[in-house]
């Protein structure tokens, strides 16, 4: 039943030399699920990022701030300092993956890899990859088919990326170039979040 997600994460594994991939909804989910299973508490990151990204640190409240002038530019990703969170939403390169990193990517209508929506959380863990699968399936170990038969969940979230688009995402890969597409955000210090 999951065949064309496992596929489709199959086919990032080898093309960007993560060990593990997690398929997910889209790459803001990602990023939440990897701050859920480190537990993070604050973080510092560019202020020229998207706006749902001060939207999840309110949400999950983590304290945040603002990295200086210095450290604003970016291009393709930029890491979560204080973490090993990496959001990796304009880039997607051969063996990009970092080692001991978590990087998540986007595949919205604009990133390099455009399925329309969709993310993915690149890592190393075997036992994080599980609990990470298994959070974005609603608490789903999805060996145990059909689910009815499953009967302890740990929390979990209905993240999970759709057959429909795990199956367009193995097709672009295949034909995928290596362009990348970047794009500048604004400075996101002059906004309020209320």
């Amino acid at each position: 039943m999951f065949e064309k997600i496992f596929d489709f994460e199959q086919q990032l594994s080898d093309f960007t030399g993560a060990p593990y991939v997690v398929a997910t909804d889209c790459c803001t989910h990602a990023l939440e699920l990897c701050f859920r299973i480190l537990q993070t508490k604050e973080v510092q990151f560019t202020p020229y990022t998207y706006l749902s990204i001060p939207m999840l640190m309110h949400k999950l409240n983590i304290e945040y701030i603002y990295t200086t002038e210095e450290c604003q530019e970016w291009i393709g990703e930029y890491q979560f300092l204080g973490t090993c969170v990496w959001d990796s939403a304009r880039t997607l390169q051969e063996n990009m993956y970092k080692k001991g990193q978590m990087q998540c990517l986007s595949f919205g209508h604009d990133k390099p890899l455009s399925i329309g929506r969709g993310g993915a959380i690149l890592l190393d863990s075997e036992e994080k990859y599980v609990a990470l699968k298994e959070m974005s399936y609603d608490g789903r170990n999805l060996r145990i088919n059909p689910w009815e038969k499953q009967w302890i969940f740990n929390v979990g979230y209905h993240y999970k990326m759709t057959l429909e688009e795990a199956e367009t995402g193995s097709k672009l890969l295949k034909e995928f170039s290596g362009e990348k597409q970047f794009k500048r955000y604004p400075d996101l210090r002059k906004i309020k979040i209320i």
